[in-house]
């Protein structure tokens, strides 16, 4: 009689999937008409977002872009995110560089800190409008969009 044969199992690592994320307000008047671009990276997948977002200040439809991306990470199952914005202010907020001081931001801010929790690894870096154009070309053509009806 032989030796039953062992049992062998393996157990894969769960996959962490990493977001790339670059988000960009535009606002004409500030305030004014504003919209929001998103560019989103995940497995070689890439996700765009473009939306009117109403009357608003620049930088609330930056904090509102940030927003929606972390959203949309979430949503497409992204466990850690790397975000690139070239709003300085809104960087230096979440970064714990600079204190949230406009009463019309302190909502935003939260928000944005609640969904960035939700991530395993987060890292935002400032990077300068020229990187960012696709992100800022979304943003502004949603408000072109609205008036074209």
């Amino acid at each position: 009689m032989s030796d039953p044969k062992p049992t062998v199992t393996f157990q894969q690592r769960p996959m962490h999937k990493k977001a790339l994320l670059f988000c960009d307000g535009a606002s004409s008047g500030n305030p004014g008409d504003s919209g929001i671009g998103v560019v989103l990276l995940i497995d070689e997948k890439r996700f765009k977002f473009s939306e009117y977002i109403g009357k608003a200040t620049n930088n609330i439809a930056e904090y509102k872009a940030l927003i929606k991306g972390l959203r949309e990470a979430k949503r497409h199952g992204a466990a850690t995110v790397a975000i690139y914005a070239d709003s300085e202010l809104m960087v230096k907020h979440i970064s714990g560089e600079y204190r949230v001081k406009s009463a019309n931001l302190i909502n935003l801010y939260e928000q944005a800190v609640s969904l960035l929790k939700e991530f395993k690894v987060f890292t935002i870096i400032h990077i300068p409008r020229e990187k960012n154009a696709e992100a800022d070309e979304l943003a502004k053509s949603a408000i072109f969009k609205k008036y074209l009806g």
